[in-house]
Parts: structure tokens; sequence; C-alpha cells
């Protein structure tokens, strides 16, 4: 068995996908590799994600350590910004792994085994 943040996973693949899977950890992650971004900068990013589903994700993301969120109050408004932390870098290689499987897929017309 494999612990993180409390939770225990049975293989440490289960612990990745646990941390990154999902419909939308891992786009965010995407979406976060080349620096910071506001929460309405990955909202445009992400056109089909929902207010709720965005929000709960940028938190868990957040609590497992993956991102930080920085609030910025020198002037109004209040900015904040979320981006990823040195832990989460070490998830752009996976995360750039399966976006390149992605453009592979669509490259190729690959549509499956049967």
């Amino acid at each position: 068995m494999y612990k993180f943040k409390g939770k225990e996973y049975p293989c440490c693949a289960s612990l990745t996908m646990g941390v990154i899977g999902g419909k939308w950890k891992s786009v965010i992650i995407f979406h976060l590799i080349e620096g910071g971004l506001r929460y309405n900068q990955l909202r445009k990013e992400m056109p089909t994600v929902t207010e709720r589903a965005l929000s709960l994700q940028l938190k868990t993301l957040e609590e497992d350590g993956v991102i930080k969120r920085t609030v910025h109050t020198s002037k109004p408004p209040l900015k904040v910004e979320y981006s990823l932390t040195e832990f989460g870098k070490t998830l752009i290689p996976v995360i750039q792994a399966i976006a390149n499987w992605g453009v592979f897929v669509v490259e190729n017309h690959l549509e499956g085994a049967n």
C-alpha cells in the first residue's frame, strides 16, 4: 500500500491517478506549465468546465500541494493567481507525455483497438 496525504492507494499508478486523475486536474496542470494564471484566465482556457468543478479541482490540487494560490493585495481589486509548486512541477513530464500521446492519436486518426 502507498500512502499520500492520509489516503491509501493499492499501487503507485493509482496514487498518481489519485493526484492528477479525473476530468480536469491534468488539464489545469497542463495550462499552468508555462506559468501562473488567474482564475478567469483558466476559465478561458477551459470553456467547458463549470465554475464549481474548476473551484473544487483547484482546491484539491492546492490541498495536495500541486498548485499554490497567491493573493495579490497591493491594490484593489484582489488578484488571485494559481501556479505550480516545486512538487507540482515534477508532474510536468507526466502531463506532457499524456498530451503528446493525445496529439499522436489525433494525428494518426487512431480510434482505439477493437
